[in-house]
């Protein structure tokens, strides 16, 4: 056998020290390269069927899902675009029928999302809250519109107690001494699921009057605001306090931002704002926008209250010393001219 029929194969082949080479007949060196030539080609094989079965599900899917996607297309149409019916099934006409079909279906479902639009900016009634009590009952004509979360109460969450809220100090004294002198409406922007309850389980209704929740807010700039023009309530005659003071935007002059309750156990901000509401309604101010005005660029508007009361008392003080001065010198010459004249009588 020549040499020429032997080929030399490394041992990394068979697994064997790289210094070590092992001579076969070259009739089974190509029958080995063969083997491995269809061992590479199997694998190929099997990856070009994987590849088309992969295709063939992602252009399954997208089908199904183009269908589905068709189905609720007609779906939609023809239940946002039909007429709308009363209870007994039949339909109701409207200004939209003597149009052609195509034409129907596209003005309905266009006023159908302008009112459903609306439905979500607009509060949900032009008059939110009843109308007043009659003469025979009292109520107060002032109103207090105040935010429950980070005004009366503040959330916090921890592992061992979940969610709880903390109530601020000095509520119980706010809600006791204002219920007799001002109709107290909670209104927040949060759900009614969530505070409904907590408002039921932690004050009773002999303080609060009536509780609004975000369906009742004017949604605009992608902020819930308050419009007190829907409360069906004197606008001179309500406050509104909140944290946030875009919330009342809409009546800049009606609010009061107080800064946001952190939790801390010695705040007396409701202490200052109950002195501060009571004021105004022993003082039987006529537009509360006019005292309110003062306020608005100050960041916090109560310890700017307590700056002037401080210095009203200081001039009041002022003049009853000067008028204290003054009365003596007073008296001294109303009893000389009294004086005075009882002489000229007499005589």
């Amino acid at each position: 056998m020549d040499w020429e029929e032997w080929v030399i194969i490394p041992l990394p082949t068979l697994l064997l020290p790289e210094s070590v080479c092992v001579i076969l007949p070259l009739n089974l060196a190509v029958m080995a390269a063969t083997k491995g030539e269809r061992q590479v080609e199997e694998g190929e094989d099997k990856e070009w069927w994987q590849q088309e079965r992969m295709a063939a599900a992602r252009h399954l899917v997208l089908r199904l899902v183009g269908l589905l996607g068709a189905g609720t297309g007609v779906a939609f149409i023809y239940i946002f675009s039909s007429n709308v019916v009363d209870e007994h099934r039949t339909k109701i006409p409207d200004e939209l029928d003597d149009d052609p079909m195509d034409i129907q279906q596209h003005r309905r479902m266009y006023k159908y999302f302008k009112d459903h639009r609306q439905m979500i900016i607009k509060p949900a009634s032009p008059k939110l809250l009843p109308g007043p009590l009659h003469e025979t009952y009292y109520q107060s004509p002032y109103t207090l519109i105040i935010e429950f979360t980070d005004i009366l109460l503040h959330p916090e969450w921890s592992f061992v107690t979940s969610w709880h809220f903390m109530k601020r100090p000095g509520i119980e004294s706010l809600l006791q001494q204002l219920a007799p002198l001002h109709e107290i409406v909670i209104f927040t922007s949060k759900t009614g699921m969530t505070t409904f309850p907590l408002n039921d389980s932690k004050y009773p209704h002999v303080f609060i009057s009536y509780c609004l929740f975000c369906d009742a807010t004017h949604y605009m700039d992608r902020h819930h605001n308050k419009d007190i023009s829907c409360l069906n309530r004197d606008p001179t005659k309500v406050v509104v306090v909140d944290y946030w003071r875009e919330a009342f935007c809409l009546q800049p002059y009606n609010g009061l931002a107080l800064p946001c309750w952190d939790g801390s156990s010695n705040n007396r901000v409701l202490y200052n704002l109950t002195t501060f509401l009571k004021t105004i309604v022993l003082s039987g101010v006529e537009y509360v926008q006019k005292v309110l005005e003062n306020y608005t660029l100050e960041e916090d508007p109560l310890e700017a209250f307590k700056r002037h009361q401080s210095q009203l008392e200081e001039e009041q003080q002022c003049l009853a010393e000067l008028a204290q001065a003054k009365k003596p010198k007073g008296l001294f010459l109303g009893r000389l001219t009294g004086c005075f004249w009882l002489c000229s009588k007499q005589q």
